[in-house]
């Protein structure tokens, strides 16, 4: 794949790569992206959510950065992962010889680290290190100062260290390293973040942590199980989703970033750093379909934990520890990937009204307990609430799943959810003698049934449509057969899924719906690129209607959107071959387990509950 040098715009430093041209270091608690050149753009301490330290992904070096790479800079050679690790492997070929960086994010332990080792593969390589520390995204420049032979910088709250035998120098407010490393040598650094108020952490043995670091993801690998032509692709995807978990409570962040656009230069650009409610029942369906068992079970206790309280309160999302206020404001200092304003911290979508969320949840937890994961009386009281609110609301208009900030509308796939909802509810007290008024719920899901067949059903053009009276389409359509609605083989399936692919279609990828239909239905300006995941739903689609050949087709062209690191992010361009939004993207690498699963044939824990064994008798 080729790959652009970094330019230089506006006066300031380099500004990014391509958003494909990064990898993935993480330590369950948060991320760091590296670029093909070396650099790590952006690193989030000591949490996903918390101001970033490095920012030079949302605009220049100024932002904050660490280089670490041969000399005379350029784009590495080539890259991988040792096996199914997030050690990432990173090697140049120079004219002075070969080099290779190792990165790694061990295991956090007493404090969080970011470790890289030089290491000398042929020749004699120069080599230059830059580190640049800036807080609070990039705002603010730290006190540095040696401390116990490591450079110390601090500011406010945050305290980093650096420990390496290279000199260090510094100069206009930077830290500089230059030496050369010969084949067999390797040179270690090591970063490390902590509390200002806390005690200097002990440094970690660099070569140690490597070894700790391919040693956990080994381990952890090692309860995978899917049967399939595509292996190598689920089980990196499934490296990324357990990358995104903050292992203290079990959440998974949808994305490592915020604000990398949907339109370059365009005002899309939304923080994707918090847990989406909607994803519950996709990531439960790939963890429990790939053998993860103990996550599956950590997510649905971060699930119960998060919406536990008044159901009128349920967001549609939170943050990785529960947290229900996300306040969205806007750093103006930040001119954005690729001037891509403004960048957001906090999503003001949390406080939106989503119908669909109820359905989801409630969808994902009846997954979790036909797959054996139970919980105690009180989580069906929580339940029983959720279900309470739902046949109070599943007939208002709403925000509908992508967040639309115009008008609130009766969305197709709102309905269908809460139909969801109560269709599982229903099942819980006849499959599992749950306590429950089940011919009540069962007369509200058959009316839910009747009325979005009646109402979100455009006979003339055989399709559903967006919202009731919509001239649009919803790529969301496509699960109308996945949650159990209507059965593969019905006709008005089939004509839904050639009408969301003859309407929505990208050079053959898909959108999630027609931003400029009916009037400017999501009320926000300019345009966004195909959307991953709903192709993906696509492809399990065609296969779900018998058309394999098509399905494997477009999977296989899915496959190649991924980056040289299997890497996918939110959205895909097709006409610049680029990827666009937040990276790593939860929501497409779930996409792309679950439709490896399906396409592959597998039955995995309860993928009746999604429709299965509706086939046979739908109302």
């Amino acid at each position: 794949m080729s790959a652009r040098t970094r330019s230089t715009a506006g006066g300031g430093g380099a500004v990014a790569l391509r958003i494909e041209d990064y990898g993935l270091l993480g330590d369950l608690h948060t991320a760091a992206l590296v670029g093909r050149d070396g650099s790590i753009d952006w690193l989030c301490l000591p949490r996903f959510d918390a101001p970033a330290c490095f920012a030079a992904l949302l605009g220049d070096e100024r932002a904050g950065f660490w280089r670490l790479a041969p000399a005379a800079g350029g784009l590495c050679t080539r890259r991988r992962y040792r096996g199914d690790s997030l050690v990432l492997e990173t090697e140049w070929d120079t004219p002075e010889g070969s080099v290779r960086v190792i990165d790694a994010m061990p295991p956090r332990g007493e404090a969080a680290d970011v470790v890289r080792v030089v290491e000398g593969v042929s020749g004699r390589v120069p080599m230059r290190m830059a580190l640049r520390l800036r807080f609070d995204y990039g705002h603010i420049v730290p006190w540095v100062r040696h401390q116990d032979g490591r450079l110390a910088a601090v500011a406010g709250p945050d305290a980093a260290w650096l420990k390496t035998p290279v000199p260090l120098s510094g100069e206009d407010m930077t830290t500089y390293a230059g030496f050369e490393v010969a084949a067999g040598q390797r040179v270690p650094f090591v970063l490390t973040y902590r509390h200002s108020h806390e005690r200097m952490p002990r440094p970690v043995d660099a070569e140690k942590a490597l070894a700790d670091t391919e040693a956990f993801w080994t381990s952890w690998m090692r309860g995978f199980r899917y049967e399939g032509r595509w292996e190598e692709a689920v089980r990196r995807s499934l490296v990324v989703l357990k990358a995104l978990t903050y292992a203290p409570t079990g959440g998974i962040v949808a994305a490592v970033t915020t604000s990398l656009p949907e339109q370059p230069g365009g005002p899309r650009n939304w923080d994707y750093r918090f847990c989406w409610l909607r994803d519950a029942t996709f990531t439960l369906q790939a963890l429990l379909g790939t053998g993860f068992v103990a996550e599956a079970r950590a997510w649905r206790e971060w699930l119960l934990r998060a919406v536990a309280g008044d159901p009128a309160d349920l967001q549609i999302m939170y943050g990785i520890d529960g947290t229900r206020r996300l306040p969205e404001y806007t750093l103006d200092w930040l001119p954005g990937y690729e001037g891509s304003a403004p960048v957001r911290v906090g999503n003001a979508a949390s406080g939106q009204f989503q119908l669909d969320v109820w359905g989801e949840v409630l969808d994902g937890l009846h997954l979790a307990r036909t797959a054996g994961i139970h919980a105690d009386e009180q989580a069906w009281d929580l339940q029983r609430a959720l279900l309470d609110f739902l046949e109070g609301h599943w007939d208002d208009p709403d925000n509908g799943l992508w967040e639309v900030r115009g008008d609130r509308r009766h969305f197709v796939h709102s309905k269908v959810m809460a139909w969801a909802g109560l269709d599982r509810a229903v099942r819980a007290v006849e499959r599992f003698g749950l306590d429950g008024p089940a011919d009540r719920w069962r007369a509200t899901r058959d009316k839910i049934h009747a009325e979005v067949c009646d109402r979100g059903y455009d006979a003339e053009r055989r399709t559903f449509t967006q919202f009731y009276g919509s001239k649009g389409l919803d790529a969301a359509l496509l699960l109308i057969p996945r949650v159990g609605f209507l059965p593969w083989n019905d006709p008005r399936v089939a004509g839904t899924v050639e009408a969301v692919r003859r309407e929505l279609c990208s050079d053959g990828f898909l959108l999630r719906y027609e931003p400029q239909a009916d009037g400017n239905v999501d009320g926000l300006p300019g345009t966004e690129g195909a959307f991953v995941t709903c192709t993906f739903w696509l492809a399990d689609a065609l296969y779900g209607l018998g058309r394999h050949r098509e399905g494997y087709e477009l999977f296989e062209r899915l496959l190649s959107l991924r980056n040289d690191l299997g890497l996918l992010s939110e959205e895909y361009d097709p006409g610049t071959g680029r990827q666009l939004g937040n990276t790593p993207q939860a929501f497409s690498h779930v996409g792309l387990v679950n439709a490896a699963l399906h396409l592959s044939g597998a039955r995995p824990a309860e993928r009746t509950a999604h429709g299965r064994d509706h086939v046979g008798g739908e109302r």
